[in-house]
């Protein structure tokens, strides 16, 4: 009898008990594009749709712990790296996968939600870059953290381009600028690729404030398409066709009384079955 496997994708990321974000968020686009999730839990913030409420520390042994049983076991095709907020936190998931083989890696660097609040510890920054950086094939912040990690004003599409230009200098394989915050009626964002050069994509600006989570499920979308072996570009260009449709298709739903979560099952797909070699 043949045997299969699934295309596996590891979220280590926050906790989102209203359903739009974190690993939650993470968990449903990797099932949604046929992909195996699993789950390694870094911190346990209290939030809704209306914005984070406090936020729980886990003990860095946990997180060691969880990955450990996790890259043991079921050994993922790519990773996706959400809130991580202290500098402890960093070492711990640098060090752990450093004892493991390199995949694909792309990193979220969580620093403001939705709802504006500010989700990360000051001197955390200095780790991610020093050390998350290097090892992540794509980084992916919003205008508010290209701001934060750029240390200049990003609120144009020149601001985000020129945020680009800094951001690369301090160490990144690739990034991906988001630039859903504009004040246009079209969104443009910027993909810097390893070879140096850029590339845009424009999508339409939807009436809505369902868009809670949509950094969670963009980093992991383009996870779950490197797992399935496509190219970083087309893994980047597929991933944001997947959050522009499931925007579109959760625009008019009310979930909670904040900013709502996306349609993340607008057309879900079985889980892709590898034949083992």
């Amino acid at each position: 009898m043949k045997k299969y496997t699934y295309p596996s994708v590891l979220t280590i990321a926050g906790f989102d008990g209203s359903g739009g974000a974190g690993i939650q968020a993470d968990i449903k686009t990797a099932s949604a594009l046929g992909c195996f999730s699993t789950s390694v839990l870094t911190a346990l913030p209290v939030q809704n749709t209306r914005g984070v409420r406090k936020i729980y520390s886990i003990p860095v042994e946990a997180i060691a712990d969880q990955i450990e049983a996790i890259l043991d076991d079921i050994f993922p095709d790519a990773i996706k790296i959400g809130m991580v907020h202290t500098p402890q936190l960093v070492e711990t998931i640098v060090s752990t996968l450093g004892k493991y083989k390199k995949i694909p890696l792309v990193f979220d660097p969580v620093m403001v939600a939705t709802s504006g609040h500010r989700l990360i510890e000051e001197d955390t920054i200095t780790a991610i870059t020093e050390k998350l950086f290097p090892i992540a094939d794509v980084i992916t912040p919003n205008m508010d953290e290209a701001a934060i990690l750029a240390k200049m004003k990003v609120e144009t599409l020149e601001d985000l381009y020129a945020a680009g230009k800094e951001i690369k200098k301090l160490g990144c394989r690739s990034i991906l600028l988001k630039g859903g915050h504009q004040e246009t009626s079209t969104i443009t964002s910027l993909f810097f690729d390893e070879n140096e050069k850029f590339h845009s994509f424009e999508t339409v600006k939807f009436n809505t404030s369902n868009t809670h989570g949509s950094g969670c499920t963009l980093s992991s979308a383009i996870a779950s398409y490197l797992a399935q072996g496509k190219t970083l570009y087309d893994a980047v260009s597929l991933g944001q066709e997947y959050v522009y449709q499931a925007i579109d298709n959760g625009k008019d739903v009310q979930t909670g009384h904040g900013n709502g979560p996306l349609n993340h099952f607008f057309n879900p797909q079985k889980l892709i079955k590898n034949e083992m070699v």
